[in-house]
């Protein structure tokens, strides 16, 4: 099985390639700090001996970049199992006042990279009439919160891509998952004072993804929405 995850040297994305690296899988992993991508990596595959864990360093903000790593991805010419599009960023604000370019910023990451990496790699999967594709959307998908602005926004969006990718790859067999997490430990939470105990772990969500994974090819979630036990923050 070939998984290709975005946004990968910690947090949700780590946590996804944990879990498929414990069925024997061909991971390819980007993220923007090489140094913990290697981490990362040589954590993986020492407790999972059985997987292959390929690397890359990746501004995902980069159209080029996002594409030179599709391109090699594809090098080996096997077509993608599953794709996990979750790189994202995330700049607190309000629309009317936050920073000229906030908006293209968070809709580069939160979204091209996604559009263009799924656009990359998705012919091939179609010429094999089987694959998974997950969005890692947000809770701030479904509703505007205060201080979201431009971040809601690229979740929006992310939500409404995955959403159109859904309906457009149903006669090609390939399953597209919508994934809108609450608030969700990682190191974007350090130092911001909020308990852990309050917000749920990663590997929540990762669980959710790679139950997901699982099912039949008659059977598709479209949509995993968790959030912690005590609601949102």
């Amino acid at each position: 099985m070939k998984v290709v995850i975005t946004g990968a040297s910690k947090g949700l994305g780590r946590a996804v390639a944990e879990q498929f690296a414990g069925l024997g899988v061909q991971l390819f992993i980007c993220a923007r700090g090489l140094d913990a991508l290697k981490e990362t990596a040589a954590s993986i595959q020492a407790r999972f001996p059985q997987s292959t864990v390929n690397i890359q360093s990746v501004d995902l903000s980069s159209e080029a970049a996002v594409k030179n790593f599709g391109k090699w991805v594809m090098e080996d010419g096997k077509s993608v199992d599953v794709l996990v599009n979750n790189a994202g960023i995330f700049y607190p604000g309000s629309v009317h006042s936050e920073p000229e370019g906030s908006l293209d910023a968070l809709l580069q990451v939160n979204l091209m990279s996604a559009y263009h990496l799924t656009r990359l790699l998705i012919p091939d999967m179609i010429k094999a009439k089987q694959g998974h594709v997950f969005n890692m959307c947000s809770i701030a998908s479904l509703n505007a919160y205060a201080n979201g602005g431009a971040y809601s926004i690229s979740k929006f969006a992310l939500y409404g891509f995955s959403k159109n990718l859904r309906e457009e790859m149903k006669p090609h067999g390939i399953k597209v998952t919508h994934v809108l997490p609450g608030a969700a430990y990682s190191d974007s939470w350090s130092g911001s004072g909020i308990d852990p105990q309050r917000i749920m772990e990663a590997d929540d969500v990762a669980k959710m993804i790679f139950a997901a994974a699982q099912l039949s090819p008659q059977a598709c979630i479209e949509e995993i929405v968790l959030r912690p036990q005590l609601g949102d923050l």
